[in-house]
């Protein structure tokens, strides 16, 4: 049986950058697993992010493994929700929680400096004890991503609220990006009434005595309701598995049907550990026929404007996990290997865009095209481009495209 490999360098797309002598970040790095992959197979382009919707790594993530967000898509909450087991019934609405630091009407840091797991979860425990009820309850998730379930909130209509992603507003007004629509009041007094709170716990103490950023307020958004999407299997006919070290990526591999593994040292962040992951999609592949890994790295360099980090992740992302699968595929006779980013993390605005994404594949029946390496740039020269960015799996996978 065929194995498919799918490799994800979250944010890896970006723009040309005066530094890097008008190259971007992966054409300036040193990705020879990745440009091995270009020259021996085909490059392409792809848009993850259909026209009118926002450039998230949610909606990105959905069109790679080939579900259509404009059929299929209702918000990042109910996906984090899925991987922490938390059931969503039909009218209940499920919101992304950042623990975010505020200074002044300023929002400072979106993820409180990348807050480490035990202490975040503290704080939200401690939240849940004041400002949760029947009806809200707050759930711990990793780092400084987290989960707030309204139940019975789509009556409120808190599933069609307008709500900011706090990586896009960083450094703005915390007033003028408040969430707007019917019944915003209720999740406004919630974040609102967080920072009084948190303000005063020891933990937020600690941290500004140690010169860290203290998670003084909760950010709520990426709301939605319970999502219906056929399983991996019954649309692709492959048994998988998922590795990542978000709840977003993870919940969505277990709404699909897809196994959920769970890798020591992945931290969503620049220390994750890359190897460690590529060590676990190898073992995943004795068993299963497809593997999806996830790497978030190169999108917080993004965010956080760090063109160093962004290479170092890129390269890493290279060395370390594209490197050893690809050496993983020699020993196999059929199989079919893809790298690609979900979405652009341009350095120079700290934010998602909507480009279209190169895409390079390399396998069995994929004929070499001579691509001189894997970039931007490079793959604008190949004729292979998916207007509907989720017919690209099934064209990984068959050899053709889906309308469904």
């Amino acid at each position: 049986m065929a194995k498919f490999i799918v490799l994800v360098g979250d944010g890896m797309a970006d723009y040309p950058i005066e530094e890097l002598g008008m190259r971007t970040p992966l054409e300036a790095a040193r990705t020879p697993n990745m440009d091995f992959i270009a020259k021996n197979g085909t490059l392409g382009q792809a848009k993850t992010i259909p026209d009118k919707m926002t450039p998230a790594s949610d909606v990105a993530n959905l069109s790679i493994l080939g579900y259509d967000p404009k059929k299929y898509y209702t918000g990042r909450g109910p996906l984090e929700a899925a991987n922490l087991g938390i059931e969503l019934k039909e009218d209940d609405v499920a919101f992304r929680c950042n623990l975010i630091t505020a200074a002044g009407d300023t929002l400072l840091d979106y993820s409180a400096g990348h807050i480490k797991s035990a202490e975040a979860e503290k704080l939200i425990k401690f939240l849940d004890q004041k400002l949760g009820t029947n009806k809200m309850r707050f759930y711990p998730g990793i780092s400084y991503r987290h989960l707030l379930l309204v139940k019975n909130g789509a009556e409120l209509k808190l599933h069609n609220l307008k709500c900011l992603p706090p990586h896009d507003i960083a450094g703005q007004s915390i007033k003028k990006n408040l969430p707007k629509g019917d019944n915003a009041d209720l999740i406004i007094k919630l974040m609102q009434d967080s920072r009084e709170i948190l303000d005063k716990h020891e933990i937020n103490h600690v941290r500004l005595d140690l010169k860290e950023n203290p998670a003084n307020m909760i950010w709520l958004w990426g709301q939605g309701k319970k999502p219906d999407m056929p399983k991996f299997m019954d649309k692709f006919g492959l048994s998988g598995s998922v590795i990542s070290a978000v709840d977003l990526i993870k919940g969505l591999g277990r709404i699909l049907g897809l196994g959920v593994i769970n890798v020591p040292g992945a931290t969503g962040y620049y220390d994750t550990d890359y190897l460690a992951k590529a060590k676990a999609a190898i073992k995943s592949l004795e068993k299963n026929d497809f593997i999806f890994v996830h790497v978030e790295a190169p999108d917080e360099a993004g965010h956080n404007g760090d063109l160093r980090e962004k290479l170092t992740a890129i390269e890493r992302f290279d060395q370390l996990v594209v490197g050893p699968l690809l050496e993983y595929c020699k020993t196999i006779d059929d199989f079919r290997i893809m790298a690609l980013p979900d979405h652009a993390t341009p350095i120079a605005l700290k934010t998602h865009t909507a480009e279209i994404i190169p895409f390079a594949i390399y396998g069995k029946d994929i004929p070499a095209k001579d691509f001189l390496n894997y970039s931007e740039k490079e793959a604008q020269k190949s004729e292979l481009y998916f207007e509907n960015g989720y017919q690209l799996m099934e064209y990984f996978i068959r050899g053709k495209t889906d309308n469904a």
